[in-house]
């Protein structure tokens, strides 16, 4: 299930960005961040 998990957060991420683009910071955070939690929990 993770397997489809991040490129669904990949997307999500982008057009959050092409949206809004003052919250590219915020957007690529907590996207580094969920992305890390998926690879402990797999771990």
């Amino acid at each position: 299930m993770n397997k489809h998990l991040s490129p669904l957060m990949s997307v999500i991420a982008g057009i959050c960005v092409l949206m809004f683009p003052a919250l590219l910071n915020y957007v690529v955070g907590i996207y580094l961040i969920l992305t890390g939690v998926l690879a402990f929990q797999k771990g």
